[in-house]
């Protein structure tokens, strides 16, 4: 059916045997009595009667309204929380997809290499429900924190809207590296939630505050 397994770009006819009868599938589209490549890819011919493009690297995933996401905190200023984007409804996406089939990424300025990754940012009125006025940003969010957030809206030419102003939401995963007298500790360990808004570190003692998201184990 295929006799050719060069790499097709999109819009490029499948080089299809003459006269062969098969169905668009995934990765193509019926163009008169060509079938079309729809994205960067190699033909395939299964199932059989059907021919699609199989793509050289996971489908992007966008983050749309509604869209709960997780991402690592880049930037922490009084206003806002700047926050790369790495996994989308569960779907990784950006640098954590770009990461996934071999590709360097830099998470520190939360963009891909290819630019692909997606930022956020959380907005001091959008960090939590109540006494929204007093919201210190630096008391809820540090650089490196990873956050289960809420996308509100598309937002700005580069950033989108999230919020963490539920129960489920919030530093999922930080690290600290305080110790219990006000020091730093050469090692950084990983903080365990004791309130809504506080984290410890199980080794120093040391307590930082953060807006914690509730665990998932707990009623």
């Amino acid at each position: 059916m295929l006799h050719d397994r060069a790499l097709l770009l999109p819009g490029q006819p499948l080089p299809l045997a003459q006269g062969a009868r098969v169905q668009a599938g995934d990765g193509t589209y019926a163009y008169g009595d060509y079938v079309m490549a729809s994205r960067i890819g190699y033909a395939a011919d299964s199932p059989p009667g059907t021919v699609r493009v199989q793509g050289t690297r996971p489908p992007l995933v966008l983050p749309r309204p509604e869209s709960v996401v997780l991402g690592r905190v880049t930037r922490v200023t009084p206003r806002q929380a700047t926050i790369s984007i790495l996994v989308v409804d569960g779907q990784p996406c950006g640098g954590a997809q770009a990461a996934s089939v071999g590709a360097r990424t830099n998470h520190a300025a939360g963009e891909g290499i290819d630019g692909s990754e997606f930022q956020g940012l959380v907005r001091a009125q959008d960090v939590r429900t109540t006494d929204k006025d007093n919201v210190v940003l630096s008391e809820c969010f540090r650089p490196g924190d990873i956050v289960r957030a809420v996308v509100l809206s598309l937002g700005d030419a580069r950033s989108y809207y999230l919020s963490t102003a539920r129960n489920d939401l919030g530093v999922v995963h930080a690290t600290g590296g305080r110790t219990a007298n006000g020091g730093w500790a050469p090692a950084r360990h990983t903080l365990q939630p004791i309130s809504w808004r506080e984290m410890a570190d199980p080794v120093t003692g040391a307590v930082e505050r953060r807006k914690c998201a509730k665990p998932e184990w707990l009623n």
